[in-house]
């Protein structure tokens, strides 16, 4: 349980740091169902692999300008030359294989769509549609990656993605609201669908 000073109850990782708070109270498990959001966090995820969650949030704006506000359109066309940019881009994580992913998985991510109709029919299948309303007590009742995370990313490596590993693809189905994973306890959790116990 985490009580920023404002007497509302939220989930414990949300912590005091206003980023963390902003994003847990506004973003964080609200179901998404348009394909340029899910684009911007399947880079985002990617980025933080082996970084913490915040490091990312706080270079989000930077993230939107040098990929293209998450327009997989405009990233698939990256060649050489935006590659090579991108590398010497301070507002992200000047990682050639994370950068590299990203522009590869813009490729991948337009072959889903033409396949399914839209990324986001894609990735719901996973959950069948809808939201997987979870009941957790504590932080430490969440599992890192899930049956459904492991078949996502699966599937998706299949498709060329990178970057996609069953633990990046839990959290991403957290933070796109394919999974309810806020702690019984927390204010977000029955907004989001929870029952409460």
């Amino acid at each position: 349980m985490a009580d920023d000073g404002d007497g509302i109850v939220r989930c414990q990782w949300s912590g005091t740091d206003a980023d963390y708070v902003r994003y847990h109270d506004t973003e964080w498990g609200v179901p998404v169902h348009d394909d340029r959001k899910h684009f911007e966090f399947l880079i985002l995820e990617g980025a933080q692999a082996g970084l913490s969650w915040l490091t990312i949030l706080r270079r989000r704006e930077g993230y939107r300008r040098a990929f293209a506000d998450g327009d997989a359109n405009a990233v698939a066309r990256y060649g050489d030359a935006d590659a090579a940019r991108l590398l010497g881009d301070s507002g992200i994580i000047r990682n050639r294989a994370k950068i590299a992913a990203a522009i590869g998985n813009a490729r991948s991510f337009l072959d889903v769509q033409a396949a399914f109709g839209s990324f986001d029919a894609y990735l719901w299948r996973f959950v069948d549609g809808r939201p997987v309303q979870n009941a957790w007590r504590s932080m430490a009742e969440l599992p890192a990656e899930t049956p459904a995370s492991h078949a996502l990313s699966k599937d998706l490596k299949a498709r060329g993605f990178k970057f996609v590993g069953p633990t990046i693809m839990y959290a991403h189905m957290q933070a796109v609201g394919m999974v309810n994973d806020h702690t019984v306890d927390c204010f977000r959790y029955r907004v989001l669908g929870g029952l409460g116990r």
